[in-house]
C-alpha cells in the first residue's frame, strides 16, 4: 500500500508537469494545506541570486533558505500579507516578483505607458514635419551655377 501511494504520488507530480526545486522532501510542510500555501507565496518571492526566477523554482541555496523561513512563517500561522511584509522589510521591494504600487515604485509601473506615449508623439511629429522648399534661384545664383558646371 505504502508503495502504491508513493508511485500514485510519483505519477501526479510527473504527469501534472508541476515543477518544484525542493531539493530535500523533509522541506516540506506535512500538512498540504499549508504547504500549498507556502508554494503560493514562494512563487510571488524572488530568488535574490537567480533575480528573475521564483524562491519555488530555484534551487539556489538562498532560495532553499527563504522557502524554509516562509514555510516556518506559514506553520507558526502567519498571514499571507504577514509574510510578504516581513520579506520586504527584510529583503526590500526587490524580493517581490511583482512590487506593488507605490510612490517609490510608481516610475516603475508608469514606464511602459510613458514610453508609448513618448514613442507616439515622436511619430506624431515626425510625419508632421513639413518638408521646407528652398526659394528658387534668382537670375545672378543661375548664373553662376550654370558657370560652374560649364554650361555656359
Amino acid at each position: 500500500m505504502k508503495r502504491l501511494s508513493a508511485l500514485l504520488l510519483a505519477t501526479t507530480l510527473v504527469g501534472g508537469g508541476i515543477a518544484f526545486a525542493v531539493d530535500d522532501p523533509t522541506e516540506m510542510l506535512p500538512n498540504p494545506v499549508q504547504e500549498k500555501r507556502a508554494e503560493a507565496i514562494g512563487a510571488h518571492l524572488r530568488c535574490l541570486v537567480c533575480q528573475n526566477e521564483s524562491i519555488e523554482d530555484s534551487s539556489a541555496p538562498l532560495a532553499r533558505d527563504l522557502r524554509k523561513v516562509v514555510r516556518e512563517q506559514v506553520a507558526a500561522g502567519k498571514s499571507d500579507q504577514q509574510i510578504m511584509d516581513w520579506m520586504s522589510e527584510r529583503y526590500g521591494e526587490f524580493i517581490r516578483l511583482a512590487p506593488q504600487f507605490s510612490w517609490s515604485t510608481a516610475l516603475l509601473w508608469l514606464m511602459p505607458a510613458l514610453a508609448l506615449v513618448a514613442g507616439l508623439v515622436i511619430a506624431w511629429r515626425a510625419t508632421k514635419r513639413r518638408v521646407v522648399t528652398p526659394a528658387p534661384l534668382t537670375d545672378e545664383e543661375r548664373a553662376r551655377l550654370d558657370a560652374l558646371s560649364g554650361r555656359e
